[in-house]
């Protein structure tokens, strides 16, 4: 009776964390049909900037120190975008794996390494290994806005124009302790969206933007939120100047591309829950299956130990009563 009872304890327990999983798969499969529609909805503005932006390419003479690889190239930050929950699986895990081989390669090229971070997750993984971040956000990797993720694509941006030798004004570190300096290139560790089931940790060099040649002509590349060809650039008179045209417009284009990754994590992330969510489920289902089946031999087995004893004690009382 106790092995019974602890059976159908722990089908009770199963039972209720399904409902936990199923819940949680359904959410996450609502949001991700938001978050497609939010990347399909970023479309137009996005493949509009990409074609001026190759347009003042192909005019401008490309010197912008954001088009540059520096001559001195000291430091490279890296922006890890993680998730602010859990239970998606190994969505994290797998962007702090290729977060671990980016900081290899650049400390091989003998660079320093400074950490950026999105997302609670990837603050708690750092500050429990005790690894130094010199900036964190948190609280939109599931629904990031344009105005929420603002901070983060300034301080990038900043960073960046301000270089190795130089900081960035009016921004304070992680613990407050003064501003934060400077760097010379940018890599972000994210994680895109292919499908519903594929779900893959990319590596991307934002700063500097490095022009793509094609048939004579010069091209920005496009972020994963403006990957359809162009088939048709319109003709652009630019005024003023290409040269200041893109000298006030990169740093938009930047900002679209970084805002895009974020909009593409959040697809990722999701997706990535749900197939989590979804195998949990089932594996609670299977784990239900199994107990009721153990539970229903052990009770069939008290059955029959009780009719065998009942029998045995008719089949004593008869014999007793026959010797009388």
């Amino acid at each position: 009776m106790a092995n019974l009872r602890e059976l159908r304890d722990r089908i009770r327990s199963v039972n209720s964390t399904k409902k936990i999983t199923k819940a949680q798969e359904l959410i996450a499969t609502s949001r991700i049909t938001k978050a497609q529609a939010r990347v399909n909805a970023a479309q137009p503005y996005a493949l509009e900037m990409n074609r001026v932006m190759n347009r003042l390419a192909s005019a401008s003479s490309l010197d912008h120190p954001m088009l540059h690889a520096r001559e001195n190239t000291r430091v490279a930050a890296i922006l890890v975008v993680s998730s602010d929950r859990g239970m998606a699986g190994g969505y994290n895990n797998n962007v702090f794996k290729k977060a671990a081989e980016l900081e290899s390669l650049l400390r091989k090229r003998g660079l320093e390494v400074v950490r950026y971070v999105t997302g609670q997750k990837g603050v708690g993984y750092y500050k429990f290994r005790e690894a130094p971040i010199e900036g964190s956000w948190t609280g939109f990797s599931q629904d990031p806005t344009w105005e929420a993720t603002h901070d983060v694509r300034r301080h990038i941006i900043d960073g960046f124009a301000a270089g190795s030798q130089g900081t960035v004004g009016n921004r304070e570190g992680i613990d407050g302790n003064g501003p934060v300096r400077g760097f010379d290139e940018v890599h972000v560790v994210y994680t895109e969206f292919v499908n519903m089931l594929t779900q893959n940790a990319r590596v991307q060099q934002l700063l500097p933007v490095e022009p793509v040649m094609e048939e004579n002509e010069v091209h920005l590349p496009e972020s994963a939120a403006s990957s359809t060809a162009d088939p048709v650039a319109p003709d652009y008179d630019f005024e003023p100047d290409p040269d200041t045209l893109m000298d006030a417009l990169l740093p938009k284009y930047v900002s679209r591309i970084l805002f895009a990754m974020f909009l593409e994590a959040s697809a990722a992330e999701s997706a990535a829950r749900r197939a989590a969510m979804k195998s949990a489920t089932d594996n609670a289902n299977e784990l239900v299956k199994d107990l009721s089946r153990v539970a229903n031999q052990a009770r069939q087995a008290q059955i029959t130990q009780e009719i065998t004893e009942i029998v045995g004690g008719a089949g004593a009382l008869s014999d007793s009563a026959e010797s009388d």
